[in-house]
């Protein structure tokens, strides 16, 4: 049995993850932890869990805590998931892995150190919709793939037009970045997990709306190991209305194009016409990622398809992008 203790407890954990590690099996929650003792406890009482913490040293070192969940920022992963693989304990780590990827190769040092496992919250590489897409690649049905293409555009949150209350995440020392280290983290990802390694990588950023001091607009273009060119545009300061996700990918059969955020049909189309899919999530959208990472750890084999290796490389490739 698993008995994970999660160290932050806020939004992404109410649904999206928390309630995943209690339903699959050989796999329970038995602290939390959040620097706000009364948070802490209201969450830990709503969900039915025995413990919570103010310190998360004190839930690291909880005995009866034998994994992490690190589910806070991404300024405070690397500190927390190095301090608990040093206890012994197996982390999981929300994404992006780090704010930075030297932070990301200090995890993967200690990782290999202890003998402890790192894994990272790329739950889209477990889910139905984008393991539809990779069978069609992998299927042979674009043929040899030449191209990749991005495109995303939103307009501003409510929360970025008040400048004395920013989201954490348009604040480069929590965050890294801005939305592009938020949201890009997971199409960029996706790629890796669809095509491979990304080997070269260039772009541009800018600030257009002066919303906050981080990007708010992102071009990018990149190349993987295999060869396939890819490219990207991000605009976090769109239209009001404006809601673009697309990723495009090109190849000698055929095209498919699919979406990351708002899991809109698969469309393939080759010179037979237009085949559409549409898969299924789980009510609480980890769910999968988080049970192969406990049936590994219960030793019942199976490969966990995002570490801290692989997620590391999604930080390299936002680094070149941005210039950091």
């Amino acid at each position: 049995m698993i008995q994970w203790g999660f160290i932050g407890c806020g939004s992404v954990t109410e649904k999206k993850s928390g309630p995943a590690f209690g339903k699959v099996d050989g796999s329970k929650v038995v602290a939390v932890m959040r620097r706000n003792a009364d948070k802490a406890k209201d969450y830990a009482q709503r969900h039915g869990i025995g413990k919570w913490y103010s310190d998360a040293d004190e839930l690291i070192n909880d005995p009866e805590v034998t994994a992490v969940y690190v589910a806070t920022p991404p300024d405070t992963h690397a500190q927390y998931a190095i301090a608990a693989m040093r206890a012994g304990k197996p982390v999981y780590v929300e994404k992006p892995m780090a704010t930075t990827y030297e932070e990301c190769q200090q995890m993967i040092a200690v990782s290999k150190e202890t003998g402890v496992p790192c894994f990272v919250a790329y739950y889209r590489r477990s889910l139905p919709y984008f393991l539809r897409v990779k069978q069609l690649i992998d299927d042979g049905m674009l043929g040899d793939i030449s191209t990749v293409q991005i495109r995303f555009a939103i307009p501003p949150y409510q929360t970025d037009y008040n400048r004395n209350a920013l989201p954490w995440r348009v604040k480069k020392e929590i965050a890294g970045a801005g939305y592009f280290f938020d949201l890009a983290s997971h199409q960029l990802d996706l790629l890796d997990f669809l095509f491979g390694p990304i080997n070269h990588a260039t772009g541009y950023s800018a600030n257009i709306a002066r919303l906050y001091d981080v990007e708010d607009t992102v071009s990018a273009t990149f190349q993987f190991e295999s060869d396939i060119a890819g490219s990207g545009s991000w605009s976090f300061v769109a239209p009001s209305g404006i809601n673009v996700d697309r990723i495009e990918v090109v190849g000698t059969k055929g095209t498919l194009s699919f979406s990351t955020f708002s899991f809109d049909n698969i469309e393939l189309e080759t010179s037979e016409g237009v085949v559409a899919y549409m898969e299924e999530n789980p009510e609480n959208i980890q769910y999968y990622l988080i049970e192969s990472i406990v049936n590994h750890l219960n030793g019942k084999g199976g490969a966990v398809v995002s570490d801290a290796v692989s997620g590391a490389r999604t930080n390299w490739v936002m680094g070149q992008i941005l210039g950091v």
